[in-house]
């Protein structure tokens, strides 16, 4: 059973309240960069930038992180299956910069977890603040996010699943049960 969540309206809602957010929050856009967690969370960055951009208008930097090999699950996932890695994107140095990190569901913090260690890997940021579209809760890490599209409680048996147009064609949130193999 799949129960709609979000539609593409609430979405775009969601981002602009967002975007807002990110400028009152950081007095503006001065020294403010947003990076995106691949996959999802890179679309979204792209997104709040353009929101920003309207309300501010000047533009924000955007760029984008893979978290791969930073992930502690690595070693779990099967054999098959060899890591696609495309590093970081980031134009210009985050050192002493205020880092958005963007991400679609927050979920255990894991994701989170290996972004902040891809991040520190590249320079040395003043300042860290979480965007996420879904906080589903279940945190296995002390991470909390800074800006939220929609607080969504669920159950460890369902699954909240992010569609966006850049990638599926579609732009919604449904959260399903997970299907056992």
């Amino acid at each position: 059973m799949n129960k709609a969540i979000l539609d593409e309206q609430a979405i775009r809602r969601a981002l602009t309240r967002i975007a807002h957010e990110i400028i009152e929050r950081n007095k503006g856009i001065d020294d403010c960069i947003l990076v995106g967690i691949k996959t999802r969370g890179i679309y979204l960055a792209k997104r709040l930038a353009q929101r920003v951009e309207e309300i501010e208008g000047k533009k924000i930097n955007v760029g984008e992180i893979d978290i791969t090999l930073y992930r502690d699950d690595l070693s779990t996932k099967t054999l098959d299956e060899e890591p696609e890695i495309k590093g970081a994107n980031i134009t210009g140095s985050i050192s002493g910069k205020k880092v958005i990190l963007t991400d679609d569901v927050l979920y255990t913090g894991r994701t989170v977890r290996a972004a902040l260690d891809a991040l520190i890997d590249l320079g040395r940021p003043s300042q860290i603040q979480l965007a996420v579209l879904i906080d589903r809760g279940h945190r296995e890490l002390p991470i909390r996010p800074d800006f939220i599209g929609k607080n969504v409680p669920t159950s460890k048996s369902e699954v909240v699943e992010v569609k966006l147009k850049e990638v599926d064609e579609t732009d919604e949130v449904v959260i399903k049960q997970k299907t056992s193999l």
